[in-house]
């Protein structure tokens, strides 16, 4: 295997301390699967406090990790004619209502079928500031969240909407469902997230400023229902999951969302009391990017885009104001 010539070097967190070498660098490096990174460590691209190691190394706190990856061959998604809402367009930028199950750029198992592939087929020439699989992409919505996404068509437009998105001035407004009712009409959640010291998928609530970062998510109940509620929710920061793992973590996991809620989908049945009736209505996390509001890149000017909500969680929602009110 050819190595690049520059290594990345790690430190093993006390949360980290146990954890298999490949473990540790795929959690790191999620670009590469832990079949390329074990084949990186055989070929002696990885050192332990300067000696080598093997994939099933457990790691101890404090241990300097250096690593010299191989480059991954970067193509640029390949046009795909998939229908897209479009909710506002210009020379300048695009606005997608992005359905639920799309994912928004190629990654590992998710090479086709992607938010980029379409935006390729539909608008050609796009930003490429952000790397010849990202384009025109400059932040991203979770496979299963639907809503509003801001796609820029040149580097200038991205470079400009992407310092509003680090300056945090911004305002994306999502609107969720829950399971359960909030014991407040609104409130801000104010706790750190990190990688889950267990489960590298998943991020949860860690009080360790070492292996966290700082979150804060406001909400509103718009309306409440006998077991549920409907939340205008607005992310002062933007940490994966973020809005997952506060909700869940204040007793209100999002509806149907399979990693922090525990269940998988809800049926109209459950809704109405009813046991024998088993349509599905939802299979996916009930939540939606509503709103964005951002200064326009190249006018200056205020602009505010919203999206209508699915027809999976108007569904819900309709069935909620029948039968749980």
């Amino acid at each position: 295997m050819s190595l690049s010539s520059e290594p990345t070097e790690l430190t093993v967190e006390a949360a980290q301390a146990g954890h298999r070498l490949d473990a540790f660098l795929a959690s790191h490096f999620p670009d590469y699967s832990r079949v390329h990174l074990r084949r990186v460590i055989t070929a002696g691209g990885v050192k332990i406090d300067g000696r080598g190691g093997k994939p099933a190394y457990r790691l101890h706190a404090g241990q300097r990790v250096s690593i010299v990856l191989p480059e991954i061959p970067r193509e640029a998604p390949r046009p795909e004619n998939i229908p897209l809402e479009i909710l506002y367009q210009d020379d300048h930028l695009v606005v997608v209502n992005k359905p639920p199950g799309m994912v928004v750029h190629p990654a590992r198992g998710h090479w086709s079928g992607t938010l980029a592939s379409a935006l390729v087929y539909h608008f050609g020439s796009l930003s490429a500031a952000g790397g010849p699989t990202r384009p025109g992409i400059v932040h991203r919505l979770d496979r299963d969240t639907s809503g509003a996404i801001v796609v820029a068509k040149n580097d200038l437009a991205h470079s400009h909407l992407g310092k509003q998105f680090e300056h945090r001035t911004i305002e994306k407004e999502y609107f969720a469902l829950v399971a359960g009712t909030p014991d407040r009409d609104r409130d801000v959640i104010d706790r750190r997230i990190g990688v889950h010291p267990q489960q590298r998928e998943k991020m949860a609530i860690r009080r360790e400023e070492i292996v966290s970062r700082a979150a804060e998510t406001y909400f509103e109940v718009v309306e409440r229902f006998d077991g549920f509620a409907a939340l205008r929710i607005v992310p002062k920061t933007g940490r994966t999951h973020q809005i997952r793992v506060h909700l869940g973590h204040v007793g209100c996991p999002v509806l149907c969302d399979r990693q922090y809620g525990g269940r998988a989908q809800i049926t109209r049945g459950e809704i109405r009391r009813d046991p024998s009736d088993t349509l599905v209505l939802l299979d996916r996390q009930a939540l939606h990017a509503r709103r964005l509001r951002l200064t326009h890149p190249h006018t200056g000017k205020p602009l505010e885009i919203e999206a209508p909500l699915p027809a999976d969680m108007a569904a819900v929602l309709a069935e909620l104001r029948a039968f749980r009110c």
